[in-house]
């Protein structure tokens, strides 16, 4: 009976050790496909800002020049919705003057019409 018992314990380790090496395998594919997703995304990144990268020399562009680069447009994007932010704040502050105005002639209007 402890032969048997043995037996299953054995069988059932090797079935979990099969189904580990499945998982491993699964996994390094996972793992290797990541990583040629990111080098063709590095790849198109550096093709991109290759030509605005590149140095007076006309020298390769590094990951860290092309690191700056991003970061570089990821600010000016910042400033540019903080600015068109402030701007239509500013037009629509511009606006409710105009209207206020406006009423203001309006009602003048119609005063020197009663006036008359």
């Amino acid at each position: 009976q402890a032969e048997e018992e043995l037996k299953e314990t054995c069988a059932r380790q090797d079935l979990q050790l099969q189904e580990m090496g499945r998982r491993e395998r699964l996994l390094r594919a996972d793992v290797g496909r990541a990583k040629e997703q990111l080098k063709s995304f590095k790849t198109r990144v550096m093709q991109v800002c290759s030509p605005a990268a590149v140095g007076a020399a006309g020298r390769a562009v590094t990951e860290q020049q092309v690191i700056e680069k991003v970061k570089n447009i990821s600010e000016e994007s910042q400033k540019s919705r903080e600015r068109e932010r402030h701007l239509q704040e500013e037009l629509s502050s511009k606006l409710s003057e105009e209207k206020e105005v406006s009423e203001s002639v309006e009602v003048f209007k119609k005063s020197l019409c009663e006036l008359q």
